[in-house]
């Protein structure tokens, strides 16, 4: 094997992200505490869930918050081969385990509520409600700059695409560098995170105060931890959709992405006689926000391919930063 002297580090995180996550986390860390004083004070059950929810989701942002310094910080440190790209995606990771704690917690405490029922200062609790809202409207915007909406899903080479859909494409489609792919749909997994979950807090915000005031219009004091189990619903899917991202990611599982059917595609151009060439490994891993890595191994019967050869057509796909290639020539037989 000969390995591509190309770097793939990739680019350091940006210090705006790093910046925009840390005054989120200290903005919901505040509401948090306000949350949680005046749930158990006007004795709301999704106000309080609300709060708690908003407390973990503090603790996550903050965690993000710390990834974006940690990756700067090692940014230049040899001793990671890739860079540090992964700390952020380790950090998105805590934070879709910290949403599933927290959906999980919220459907215990709705339960018991449920089972027994208690008074609740409805105007109070709106109040505060709205303004933990309206603080989660404002992060959201500060945050959801980069971020592709709450399920976490996209997929962009030039365009935009419904979630889940990944798109194969034609030999020779891809041949020439296009400045996009759908790598950059997952370009920062860890700002993502950080927007999942504040806008979980604004969705269970909002459903906190329909409650309340179906509970103060029309007594349905049921509707209080009825919202808060569809809040619990509506995180749990959305902490599972972020679960499924990173860890793809840190599993490396790439091998239906695009790219590996490129490379692929590829292999038969790399000989004027097709037959003459053979994919027998293909491993492809992501090793950056946008960079990817390769190993190909072929078999040839053409002496005109040679490592070089299929690394000067490789390095002409998008995103492909760091290539190790072995060709092993037969002899033909006639």
């Amino acid at each position: 094997m000969s390995p591509d002297a190309v770097s793939t580090t990739g680019p350091t995180p940006a210090r705006g992200s790093e910046y925009k996550t840390t005054v989120v986390a200290i903005v919901t860390a505040v509401t948090m505490v306000l949350e949680i004083l005046a749930g158990w004070w006007f004795n709301s059950m999704a106000l309080l869930a609300d709060g708690w929810h908003m407390g973990t989701h503090a603790a996550a942002i903050g965690l993000s918050a710390m990834a974006y310094v940690a990756a700067r910080r090692y940014a230049d440190d040899p001793r990671f081969a890739f860079g540090t790209w992964k700390i952020e995606v380790l950090a998105a990771f805590a934070s879709a385990m910290f949403l599933m704690v927290i959906a999980v917690l919220m459907v215990y405490a709705s339960v018991e509520r449920l089972l027994d029922p208690r008074p609740i200062q409805y105007i109070e609790a709106i109040a505060v409600t709205v303004l933990g809202l309206i603080v989660n409207i404002g992060c959201a915007l500060v945050l959801g700059a980069h971020s592709h909406g709450p399920e976490g899903h996209g997929h962009m080479h030039g365009h935009s695409h419904g979630p889940g859909h990944p798109h194969a494409h034609g030999p020779g489609e891809d041949e020439h560098p296009h400045g996009h792919s759908h790598a950059e749909a997952h370009a920062d997994l860890n700002l993502r995170s950080a927007y999942l979950h504040v806008v979980a807090d604004a969705a269970t915000s909002a459903l906190a105060i329909v409650a309340l005031l179906g509970g103060m219009f029309f007594a349905w004091g049921w509707l209080d931890p009825a919202m808060a189990l569809v809040g619990a619903a509506m995180v749990g899917r959305w902490a599972w959709g972020l679960i499924g991202l990173t860890g793809r990611a840190l599993l490396d599982r790439e091998m239906d992405h695009p790219l590996a059917g490129q490379i692929r595609a590829v292999v038969p151009t790399l000989s004027p006689d097709p037959v003459s060439v053979r994919l027998m490994g293909l491993k492809v891993w992501r090793v950056g926000r946008t960079d990817f890595a390769c190993i190909v191994k072929l078999v040839s019967h053409d002496p005109s391919v040679t490592v070089h050869s299929v690394k000067r057509r490789l390095r002409q796909l998008s995103n492909l930063k760091d290539i190790t290639v072995e060709v092993e020539h037969m002899e033909k037989h006639e």
